[in-house]
Protein backbone atom coordinates (compact mmCIF):
# COMPACT_ATOMS: atom_id res chain seq x y z
CA UNK A 1 0.00 0.00 0.00
CA UNK A 2 1.17 3.10 -1.19
CA UNK A 3 1.97 6.10 1.53
CA UNK A 4 -0.83 8.12 -0.13
CA UNK A 5 -2.89 5.47 0.15
CA UNK A 6 -2.60 4.47 4.07
CA UNK A 7 -3.06 8.50 4.59
CA UNK A 8 -6.42 8.68 2.89
CA UNK A 9 -7.62 5.42 5.37
CA UNK A 10 -9.70 6.14 8.20
CA UNK A 11 -8.25 6.32 11.95
CA UNK A 12 -10.79 3.48 13.52
CA UNK A 13 -11.48 0.76 10.96
CA UNK A 14 -9.66 -0.49 7.96
CA UNK A 15 -11.54 -2.05 5.21
CA UNK A 16 -10.82 -3.35 1.70
CA UNK A 17 -12.83 -0.65 -0.19
CA UNK A 18 -10.47 1.72 1.80
CA UNK A 19 -7.20 -0.05 0.16
CA UNK A 20 -8.70 0.33 -3.35
CA UNK A 21 -8.78 3.68 -5.57
CA UNK A 22 -10.97 6.35 -4.67
CA UNK A 23 -13.45 5.35 -7.43
CA UNK A 24 -14.33 2.25 -7.69
CA UNK A 25 -17.22 1.39 -10.69
CA UNK A 26 -17.93 -0.43 -13.66
CA UNK A 27 -15.91 0.38 -16.38
CA UNK A 28 -16.78 1.77 -19.78
CA UNK A 29 -15.80 -1.09 -22.06
CA UNK A 30 -18.43 -1.60 -24.61
CA UNK A 31 -18.21 0.17 -27.76
CA UNK A 32 -20.34 0.62 -30.63
CA UNK A 33 -19.43 -2.72 -32.88
CA UNK A 34 -19.75 -4.60 -29.11
CA UNK A 35 -22.58 -3.02 -28.62
CA UNK A 36 -24.51 -3.94 -31.55
CA UNK A 37 -23.08 -7.64 -31.22
CA UNK A 38 -24.79 -8.07 -27.77
CA UNK A 39 -27.63 -6.97 -29.54
CA UNK A 40 -27.96 -8.95 -32.36
CA UNK A 41 -26.24 -12.21 -30.31
CA UNK A 42 -28.76 -11.83 -27.78
CA UNK A 43 -31.74 -11.44 -29.78
CA UNK A 44 -30.80 -14.58 -32.09
CA UNK A 45 -30.54 -17.65 -30.06
CA UNK A 46 -32.02 -21.06 -31.04
CA UNK A 47 -35.64 -19.99 -31.95
CA UNK A 48 -35.49 -18.88 -35.30
CA UNK A 49 -33.26 -21.86 -36.40
CA UNK A 50 -35.67 -24.43 -34.39
CA UNK A 51 -38.99 -23.49 -34.02
CA UNK A 52 -40.33 -20.65 -36.18
CA UNK A 53 -43.10 -22.84 -36.69
CA UNK A 54 -45.46 -21.22 -34.31
CA UNK A 55 -45.78 -18.51 -35.95
CA UNK A 56 -47.32 -20.79 -38.98
CA UNK A 57 -49.35 -22.84 -37.02
CA UNK A 58 -51.43 -20.19 -35.58
CA UNK A 59 -52.06 -18.20 -39.19
CA UNK A 60 -52.41 -21.23 -41.22
CA UNK A 61 -50.18 -19.70 -44.60
CA UNK A 62 -47.07 -18.50 -45.49
CA UNK A 63 -48.17 -14.91 -46.71
CA UNK A 64 -49.84 -14.34 -43.37
CA UNK A 65 -46.70 -15.52 -41.66
CA UNK A 66 -44.37 -13.71 -43.28
CA UNK A 67 -46.55 -10.22 -42.46
CA UNK A 68 -46.44 -11.36 -39.18
CA UNK A 69 -42.51 -11.68 -38.37
CA UNK A 70 -42.54 -8.62 -40.50
CA UNK A 71 -44.73 -6.40 -37.90
CA UNK A 72 -43.15 -8.19 -35.12
CA UNK A 73 -39.88 -6.77 -36.47
CA UNK A 74 -41.08 -2.99 -36.83
CA UNK A 75 -43.13 -3.29 -32.90
CA UNK A 76 -39.65 -4.84 -31.37
CA UNK A 77 -37.89 -1.84 -33.05
CA UNK A 78 -40.77 0.84 -32.06
CA UNK A 79 -39.94 -0.68 -28.35
CA UNK A 80 -36.21 -0.35 -28.94
CA UNK A 81 -36.72 3.47 -30.23
CA UNK A 82 -38.57 3.59 -26.70
CA UNK A 83 -36.15 2.28 -24.75
CA UNK A 84 -33.15 4.79 -26.46
CA UNK A 85 -34.86 7.53 -25.53
CA UNK A 86 -34.94 6.22 -21.76
CA UNK A 87 -31.61 5.17 -21.93
CA UNK A 88 -30.05 8.25 -23.00
CA UNK A 89 -32.38 10.27 -20.90
CA UNK A 90 -30.97 8.40 -17.35
CA UNK A 91 -28.05 6.36 -18.50
CA UNK A 92 -27.85 3.66 -15.61
CA UNK A 93 -27.82 -0.12 -15.88
CA UNK A 94 -30.28 -2.32 -15.20
CA UNK A 95 -32.90 -2.06 -17.76
CA UNK A 96 -36.35 -1.21 -17.11
CA UNK A 97 -35.45 -1.19 -13.41
CA UNK A 98 -34.06 2.33 -13.21
CA UNK A 99 -37.12 3.56 -15.74
CA UNK A 100 -39.44 2.38 -13.35
CA UNK A 101 -37.72 3.94 -10.66
CA UNK A 102 -37.54 7.16 -11.84
CA UNK A 103 -41.58 7.38 -13.23
CA UNK A 104 -43.04 5.50 -10.50
CA UNK A 105 -41.21 5.03 -7.66
CA UNK A 106 -39.54 2.17 -5.75
CA UNK A 107 -42.43 -0.26 -5.59
CA UNK A 108 -42.96 -1.14 -9.54
CA UNK A 109 -39.15 -1.04 -9.83
CA UNK A 110 -39.13 -4.05 -7.24
CA UNK A 111 -41.59 -5.81 -8.43
CA UNK A 112 -39.40 -5.88 -11.35
CA UNK A 113 -36.76 -6.62 -10.50
CA UNK A 114 -38.22 -9.44 -8.00
CA UNK A 115 -40.13 -11.25 -10.94
CA UNK A 116 -37.01 -10.55 -13.52
CA UNK A 117 -34.27 -12.00 -11.19
CA UNK A 118 -35.93 -14.90 -9.15
CA UNK A 119 -38.39 -16.14 -12.80
CA UNK A 120 -37.99 -14.66 -16.14
CA UNK A 121 -34.37 -14.33 -16.46
CA UNK A 122 -32.35 -16.80 -14.44
CA UNK A 123 -35.14 -19.77 -16.29
CA UNK A 124 -34.33 -17.83 -19.57
CA UNK A 125 -30.75 -18.62 -18.84
CA UNK A 126 -31.00 -22.40 -18.09
CA UNK A 127 -33.53 -22.83 -21.32
CA UNK A 128 -31.03 -21.71 -23.33
CA UNK A 129 -27.70 -23.75 -21.80
CA UNK A 130 -30.31 -26.25 -22.01
CA UNK A 131 -30.97 -26.20 -25.95
CA UNK A 132 -27.14 -25.69 -26.12
CA UNK A 133 -26.13 -28.78 -24.14
CA UNK A 134 -29.11 -31.26 -26.45
CA UNK A 135 -27.99 -30.19 -29.38
CA UNK A 136 -23.79 -30.47 -28.53
CA UNK A 137 -24.58 -33.67 -27.38
CA UNK A 138 -26.49 -34.90 -30.04
CA UNK A 139 -23.76 -35.92 -32.61
CA UNK A 140 -22.26 -37.99 -29.57
CA UNK A 141 -25.31 -40.21 -29.07
CA UNK A 142 -26.56 -40.84 -33.34
CA UNK A 143 -29.79 -42.24 -33.81
CA UNK A 144 -31.31 -41.75 -30.05
CA UNK A 145 -32.00 -38.61 -28.09
CA UNK A 146 -28.90 -38.09 -25.46
CA UNK A 147 -29.41 -39.13 -21.78
CA UNK A 148 -31.22 -36.60 -19.60
CA UNK A 149 -28.27 -36.26 -17.08
CA UNK A 150 -25.81 -35.38 -20.23
CA UNK A 151 -27.93 -33.03 -21.08
CA UNK A 152 -28.38 -31.24 -17.30
CA UNK A 153 -24.87 -32.06 -16.66
CA UNK A 154 -23.73 -30.12 -19.93
CA UNK A 155 -25.76 -27.21 -19.32
CA UNK A 156 -25.08 -26.57 -15.81
CA UNK A 157 -21.41 -26.68 -16.97
CA UNK A 158 -22.45 -24.14 -19.66
CA UNK A 159 -23.85 -21.92 -16.92
CA UNK A 160 -20.97 -22.48 -15.07
CA UNK A 161 -18.30 -21.27 -17.53
CA UNK A 162 -20.58 -18.57 -18.84
CA UNK A 163 -20.86 -17.35 -15.62
CA UNK A 164 -17.00 -17.18 -14.71
CA UNK A 165 -16.21 -15.74 -17.89
CA UNK A 166 -18.38 -12.64 -17.42
CA UNK A 167 -17.02 -12.25 -13.38
CA UNK A 168 -13.66 -12.53 -14.96
CA UNK A 169 -13.67 -9.60 -17.37
CA UNK A 170 -16.18 -7.47 -19.12
CA UNK A 171 -13.91 -7.23 -22.23
CA UNK A 172 -13.68 -10.99 -22.09
CA UNK A 173 -17.32 -10.97 -21.92
CA UNK A 174 -17.70 -8.80 -24.65
CA UNK A 175 -15.27 -10.51 -26.96
CA UNK A 176 -16.96 -13.66 -26.34
CA UNK A 177 -20.07 -12.28 -27.48
CA UNK A 178 -18.84 -10.61 -30.71
CA UNK A 179 -17.01 -14.28 -31.63
CA UNK A 180 -20.19 -16.20 -31.47
CA UNK A 181 -22.30 -13.13 -32.81
CA UNK A 182 -20.22 -13.70 -35.81
CA UNK A 183 -20.42 -17.36 -35.73
CA UNK A 184 -24.35 -17.22 -35.67
CA UNK A 185 -23.97 -14.84 -38.80
CA UNK A 186 -22.63 -17.22 -40.78
CA UNK A 187 -25.26 -19.59 -40.60
CA UNK A 188 -27.51 -16.96 -40.81
CA UNK A 189 -25.95 -15.77 -44.22
CA UNK A 190 -25.64 -19.32 -45.29
CA UNK A 191 -29.46 -20.30 -45.06
CA UNK A 192 -30.04 -16.41 -46.64
CA UNK A 193 -28.44 -17.32 -49.40
CA UNK A 194 -28.77 -20.84 -49.67
CA UNK A 195 -32.88 -19.15 -50.16
CA UNK A 196 -31.78 -16.72 -52.51
CA UNK A 197 -30.16 -19.19 -54.95
CA UNK A 198 -33.67 -21.73 -54.84
CA UNK A 199 -35.67 -18.59 -55.48
CA UNK A 200 -33.38 -17.90 -58.42
CA UNK A 201 -33.48 -21.59 -59.69
CA UNK A 202 -37.62 -20.75 -59.79
CA UNK A 203 -38.39 -22.41 -56.40
CA UNK A 204 -41.15 -20.67 -55.67
CA UNK A 205 -44.21 -23.26 -55.39
CA UNK A 206 -44.62 -22.22 -51.76
CA UNK A 207 -45.62 -18.99 -52.43
CA UNK A 208 -48.19 -18.76 -54.93
CA UNK A 209 -51.40 -18.51 -53.08
CA UNK A 210 -49.97 -17.79 -50.33
CA UNK A 211 -53.01 -16.83 -48.09
CA UNK A 212 -54.81 -19.64 -49.07
CA UNK A 213 -55.94 -22.09 -45.74
CA UNK A 214 -54.84 -19.01 -43.53
CA UNK A 215 -57.12 -18.98 -40.04
CA UNK A 216 -57.58 -15.36 -39.37
CA UNK A 217 -58.84 -14.44 -35.83
CA UNK A 218 -57.93 -11.70 -33.36
CA UNK A 219 -56.95 -14.69 -31.14
CA UNK A 220 -54.91 -16.27 -33.81
CA UNK A 221 -53.00 -13.02 -34.74
CA UNK A 222 -52.31 -12.01 -30.89
CA UNK A 223 -50.40 -15.56 -30.62
CA UNK A 224 -48.66 -15.80 -33.72
CA UNK A 225 -47.63 -12.11 -32.49
CA UNK A 226 -46.81 -13.33 -29.10
CA UNK A 227 -44.70 -16.54 -30.47
CA UNK A 228 -43.10 -14.17 -32.78
CA UNK A 229 -42.21 -11.33 -30.77
CA UNK A 230 -40.63 -13.92 -28.18
CA UNK A 231 -38.23 -14.97 -31.00
CA UNK A 232 -37.78 -10.84 -30.87
CA UNK A 233 -37.08 -10.86 -26.87
CA UNK A 234 -33.53 -9.13 -26.18
CA UNK A 235 -33.55 -5.94 -27.67
CA UNK A 236 -33.89 -4.05 -24.71
CA UNK A 237 -30.61 -6.09 -23.70
CA UNK A 238 -27.93 -2.75 -24.27
CA UNK A 239 -30.20 -0.66 -21.66
CA UNK A 240 -29.39 -3.43 -18.86
CA UNK A 241 -25.14 -2.18 -19.40
CA UNK A 242 -25.62 1.60 -20.52
CA UNK A 243 -22.59 2.39 -17.31
CA UNK A 244 -20.72 0.61 -19.63
CA UNK A 245 -21.19 1.97 -22.64
CA UNK A 246 -18.76 4.04 -23.77
CA UNK A 247 -20.30 7.42 -24.78
CA UNK A 248 -23.83 6.25 -24.49
CA UNK A 249 -25.27 8.99 -26.00
CA UNK A 250 -24.14 8.40 -29.08
CA UNK A 251 -23.47 4.37 -29.31
CA UNK A 252 -26.89 3.30 -27.59
CA UNK A 253 -29.38 4.69 -29.71
CA UNK A 254 -26.94 3.66 -32.85
CA UNK A 255 -26.29 -0.08 -31.93
CA UNK A 256 -30.31 -0.48 -31.30
CA UNK A 257 -31.23 1.57 -34.79
CA UNK A 258 -28.48 -0.92 -36.61
CA UNK A 259 -28.59 -3.83 -34.56
CA UNK A 260 -32.94 -4.66 -34.63
CA UNK A 261 -33.82 -3.86 -38.22
CA UNK A 262 -30.62 -6.19 -39.52
CA UNK A 263 -32.45 -9.34 -36.87
CA UNK A 264 -35.84 -8.24 -38.84
CA UNK A 265 -34.36 -8.58 -42.06
CA UNK A 266 -32.47 -11.88 -41.62
CA UNK A 267 -35.69 -13.05 -39.48
CA UNK A 268 -37.62 -12.57 -42.59
CA UNK A 269 -35.07 -13.84 -45.25
CA UNK A 270 -34.72 -17.27 -42.86
CA UNK A 271 -38.17 -17.96 -43.19
CA UNK A 272 -38.56 -17.38 -47.14
CA UNK A 273 -35.61 -19.63 -47.38
CA UNK A 274 -37.08 -22.18 -45.20
CA UNK A 275 -40.35 -22.05 -47.46
CA UNK A 276 -38.36 -22.48 -50.53
CA UNK A 277 -37.90 -26.30 -49.63
CA UNK A 278 -40.61 -26.47 -47.13
CA UNK A 279 -43.92 -26.97 -47.49
CA UNK A 280 -46.15 -25.61 -44.61
CA UNK A 281 -47.20 -28.85 -43.83
CA UNK A 282 -43.36 -30.18 -43.60
CA UNK A 283 -42.16 -27.36 -41.68
CA UNK A 284 -45.13 -27.65 -39.19
CA UNK A 285 -44.12 -31.35 -38.63
CA UNK A 286 -40.42 -30.37 -39.08
CA UNK A 287 -38.58 -30.83 -34.53
CA UNK A 288 -35.53 -28.67 -36.11
CA UNK A 289 -36.36 -26.27 -39.07
CA UNK A 290 -33.05 -25.34 -40.08
CA UNK A 291 -31.48 -28.47 -39.14
CA UNK A 292 -34.27 -29.89 -42.09
CA UNK A 293 -33.04 -27.26 -44.24
CA UNK A 294 -29.69 -27.91 -43.73
CA UNK A 295 -30.23 -31.59 -44.50
CA UNK A 296 -32.05 -30.58 -48.10
CA UNK A 297 -29.80 -28.32 -49.21
CA UNK A 298 -26.43 -28.64 -47.56
CA UNK A 299 -25.76 -32.42 -47.74
CA UNK A 300 -23.46 -33.59 -47.26
CA UNK A 301 -22.03 -30.57 -45.49
CA UNK A 302 -25.37 -30.41 -43.17
CA UNK A 303 -23.63 -31.26 -40.02
CA UNK A 304 -22.53 -27.34 -39.73
CA UNK A 305 -26.15 -26.59 -38.75
CA UNK A 306 -26.45 -28.09 -35.67
CA UNK A 307 -22.75 -27.22 -35.11
CA UNK A 308 -23.82 -23.58 -35.51
CA UNK A 309 -26.95 -24.16 -33.46
CA UNK A 310 -25.18 -24.82 -30.75
CA UNK A 311 -22.58 -21.79 -31.41
CA UNK A 312 -26.03 -19.30 -31.53
CA UNK A 313 -27.14 -20.54 -28.48
CA UNK A 314 -24.38 -20.19 -26.27
CA UNK A 315 -23.77 -16.68 -27.45
CA UNK A 316 -27.43 -15.69 -26.85
CA UNK A 317 -26.90 -17.80 -23.24
CA UNK A 318 -23.97 -15.59 -22.92
CA UNK A 319 -25.59 -12.30 -24.05
CA UNK A 320 -28.50 -12.57 -21.40
CA UNK A 321 -25.45 -13.59 -18.62
CA UNK A 322 -23.55 -9.92 -19.21
CA UNK A 323 -27.37 -8.02 -19.31
CA UNK A 324 -28.93 -9.68 -16.59
CA UNK A 325 -25.64 -9.38 -14.23
CA UNK A 326 -26.02 -5.49 -14.25
CA UNK A 327 -30.01 -6.02 -13.12
CA UNK A 328 -28.88 -8.05 -10.41
CA UNK A 329 -26.17 -5.52 -9.42
CA UNK A 330 -28.37 -2.12 -9.69
CA UNK A 331 -30.94 -3.78 -7.78
CA UNK A 332 -28.47 -4.34 -5.27
CA UNK A 333 -27.17 -0.78 -5.20
CA UNK A 334 -30.18 0.27 -5.22
CA UNK A 335 -31.43 -1.72 -1.53
CA UNK A 336 -33.66 -3.88 -3.34
CA UNK A 337 -31.58 -6.91 -2.99
CA UNK A 338 -28.83 -7.69 -0.45
CA UNK A 339 -26.37 -5.04 -0.58
CA UNK A 340 -23.56 -7.27 -1.28
CA UNK A 341 -24.74 -7.97 -4.62
CA UNK A 342 -24.03 -4.02 -5.94
CA UNK A 343 -20.46 -4.60 -4.94
CA UNK A 344 -17.75 -4.26 -7.54
CA UNK A 345 -14.25 -6.96 -8.21
CA UNK A 346 -11.37 -4.69 -6.91
CA UNK A 347 -9.16 -6.08 -9.55
CA UNK A 348 -11.42 -6.81 -12.76
CA UNK A 349 -14.00 -3.95 -11.99
CA UNK A 350 -16.96 -6.32 -12.98
CA UNK A 351 -19.93 -7.24 -10.61
CA UNK A 352 -18.80 -10.58 -10.13
CA UNK A 353 -21.29 -11.39 -7.09
CA UNK A 354 -24.32 -10.17 -9.23
CA UNK A 355 -22.84 -12.28 -11.84
CA UNK A 356 -22.42 -15.52 -9.29
CA UNK A 357 -25.90 -15.22 -8.02
CA UNK A 358 -27.73 -15.07 -11.36
CA UNK A 359 -25.76 -18.10 -12.37
CA UNK A 360 -26.72 -20.11 -9.21
CA UNK A 361 -30.14 -19.44 -9.55
CA UNK A 362 -30.29 -20.34 -13.28
CA UNK A 363 -28.64 -24.16 -12.09
CA UNK A 364 -32.02 -24.56 -9.77
CA UNK A 365 -33.53 -24.18 -13.14
CA UNK A 366 -31.49 -27.06 -14.28
CA UNK A 367 -33.01 -29.47 -12.01
CA UNK A 368 -36.89 -29.75 -12.83
CA UNK A 369 -37.90 -32.11 -15.87
CA UNK A 370 -39.26 -29.44 -17.90
CA UNK A 371 -39.18 -25.72 -17.27
CA UNK A 372 -40.19 -24.47 -20.68
CA UNK A 373 -44.03 -24.72 -19.67
CA UNK A 374 -43.20 -22.45 -16.33
CA UNK A 375 -41.49 -20.63 -19.20
CA UNK A 376 -44.43 -19.77 -21.06
CA UNK A 377 -46.74 -18.85 -18.16
CA UNK A 378 -44.62 -16.28 -16.83
CA UNK A 379 -43.38 -14.66 -20.17
CA UNK A 380 -46.33 -12.98 -20.19
CA UNK A 381 -45.12 -10.99 -17.39
CA UNK A 382 -42.28 -9.58 -19.77
CA UNK A 383 -44.94 -7.59 -21.50
CA UNK A 384 -46.43 -6.34 -18.78
CA UNK A 385 -43.20 -4.62 -17.25
CA UNK A 386 -42.64 -3.12 -20.95
CA UNK A 387 -45.69 -1.51 -21.60
CA UNK A 388 -45.82 -0.10 -17.93
CA UNK A 389 -41.69 0.80 -18.50
CA UNK A 390 -42.80 2.76 -21.99
CA UNK A 391 -45.62 4.14 -20.46
CA UNK A 392 -44.00 5.31 -17.68
CA UNK A 393 -41.66 7.08 -20.83
CA UNK A 394 -45.11 9.00 -21.11
CA UNK A 395 -45.62 10.02 -17.76
CA UNK A 396 -42.21 11.56 -17.41
CA UNK A 397 -42.77 13.73 -20.83
CA UNK A 398 -45.11 15.35 -18.18
CA UNK A 399 -43.94 15.01 -14.98
CA UNK A 400 -40.00 15.44 -15.54
CA UNK A 401 -39.74 18.32 -18.36
CA UNK A 402 -36.41 18.75 -16.79
CA UNK A 403 -34.97 15.94 -17.63
CA UNK A 404 -32.33 15.99 -20.37
CA UNK A 405 -33.37 14.02 -23.42
CA UNK A 406 -30.74 13.42 -26.35
CA UNK A 407 -33.30 11.61 -28.23
CA UNK A 408 -36.63 12.62 -28.50
CA UNK A 409 -39.15 10.22 -30.34
CA UNK A 410 -42.57 10.91 -31.27
CA UNK A 411 -44.73 10.46 -28.48
CA UNK A 412 -47.21 8.27 -30.68
CA UNK A 413 -44.65 5.70 -30.67
CA UNK A 414 -44.60 5.30 -27.08
CA UNK A 415 -48.75 5.04 -27.20
CA UNK A 416 -48.47 2.48 -29.64
CA UNK A 417 -46.09 -0.17 -27.83
CA UNK A 418 -48.11 0.48 -24.83
CA UNK A 419 -51.23 -0.17 -26.03
CA UNK A 420 -50.30 -3.24 -28.30
CA UNK A 421 -48.13 -4.02 -25.14
CA UNK A 422 -51.90 -4.67 -23.33
CA UNK A 423 -52.70 -6.71 -26.47
CA UNK A 424 -50.34 -9.21 -25.81
CA UNK A 425 -50.82 -9.37 -21.80
CA UNK A 426 -54.53 -9.87 -22.53
CA UNK A 427 -54.76 -12.04 -25.20
CA UNK A 428 -53.49 -15.42 -23.78
CA UNK A 429 -55.48 -14.79 -20.72
CA UNK A 430 -58.82 -13.98 -23.08
CA UNK A 431 -57.99 -16.41 -25.60
CA UNK A 432 -56.73 -19.91 -23.55
CA UNK A 433 -57.68 -18.65 -19.28
CA UNK A 434 -55.91 -21.18 -17.29
CA UNK A 435 -54.79 -20.84 -13.46
CA UNK A 436 -51.58 -20.42 -14.21
CA UNK A 437 -51.88 -16.83 -15.41
CA UNK A 438 -53.27 -15.98 -12.01
CA UNK A 439 -50.56 -18.43 -10.19
CA UNK A 440 -47.93 -15.72 -11.76
CA UNK A 441 -49.69 -12.47 -11.18
CA UNK A 442 -50.31 -13.45 -7.26
CA UNK A 443 -45.93 -14.33 -7.60
CA UNK A 444 -45.70 -11.26 -8.88
CA UNK A 445 -47.15 -9.44 -6.12
CA UNK A 446 -46.10 -11.60 -3.70
CA UNK A 447 -43.01 -9.63 -4.10
CA UNK A 448 -44.86 -6.80 -1.74
CA UNK A 449 -44.77 -9.13 1.57
CA UNK A 450 -40.65 -8.58 0.99
CA UNK A 451 -40.64 -5.50 -0.09
CA UNK A 452 -42.79 -4.15 3.33
CA UNK A 453 -40.74 -6.47 5.83
CA UNK A 454 -36.86 -6.33 4.64
CA UNK A 455 -37.17 -3.13 2.41
CA UNK A 456 -39.90 -0.47 4.06
CA UNK A 457 -39.63 -1.19 7.72
CA UNK A 458 -35.33 -2.99 7.07
CA UNK A 459 -35.46 -5.13 10.37
CA UNK A 460 -32.45 -4.90 12.59
CA UNK A 461 -32.66 -8.80 12.73
CA UNK A 462 -31.98 -9.48 8.80
CA UNK A 463 -29.27 -6.16 8.50
CA UNK A 464 -27.28 -8.39 11.57
CA UNK A 465 -27.70 -11.54 9.84
CA UNK A 466 -26.52 -10.08 6.47
CA UNK A 467 -23.58 -8.41 7.89
CA UNK A 468 -21.11 -11.25 8.48
CA UNK A 469 -22.28 -12.90 5.80
CA UNK A 470 -21.34 -9.84 3.47
CA UNK A 471 -18.02 -9.16 5.06
CA UNK A 472 -16.94 -12.63 4.43
CA UNK A 473 -17.99 -12.42 0.67
CA UNK A 474 -15.65 -9.43 0.51
CA UNK A 475 -13.03 -11.31 1.53
CA UNK A 476 -13.68 -14.29 -0.67
CA UNK A 477 -14.35 -12.65 -3.68
CA UNK A 478 -12.33 -9.11 -3.49
CA UNK A 479 -15.55 -6.87 -3.80
CA UNK A 480 -15.98 -3.68 -2.81
CA UNK A 481 -18.79 -1.12 -2.58
CA UNK A 482 -19.16 1.18 -5.62
CA UNK A 483 -18.26 4.76 -5.26
CA UNK A 484 -18.90 7.48 -7.37
CA UNK A 485 -16.12 9.51 -9.16
CA UNK A 486 -15.89 12.96 -7.00
CA UNK A 487 -17.10 16.21 -8.73
CA UNK A 488 -14.14 17.65 -11.03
Amino acid sequence: ISQHQISKMGEENESIQSKEPQTMNLRKEVGLISGTCVIVGTVIGSGIFISPKSVLANVGAVGPCLIIWSACGVLSTLGALCFAELGTMITKSGGEYPYLMEAFGPIPAYLFSWTSLLVIKPSAFAIICLSFAEYASAPFYPGCDPPVVVIKCLAAATIVIITTVNAMSVKLGSYVQNFFTAAKMIIVLIIIVSGIILLAQGKTENFKNSFSDSKISAGSISLAFYNGLWAYDGWNQLNYITEELKNPYRNLPLSIIIGIPLVSVCYVLINISYFTIMTPTELLQSQAVAVTFGDRVLYPASWIVPLFVAFSTIGAANGTCFTAGRLVYVAGREGHMLKVLSYINVKRFTPAPAIIFYGTVAIFYIIPGDISTLINYFSFAVWIFYGLTVFGLIVMRFTRKELKRPITIPIVIPIIVTMVSILLVLAPIISEPELAYLYCVLFMFGGLIFYVLFIHFKFHWAQKISRPITMHLQMLLEVAPPEEAPPE
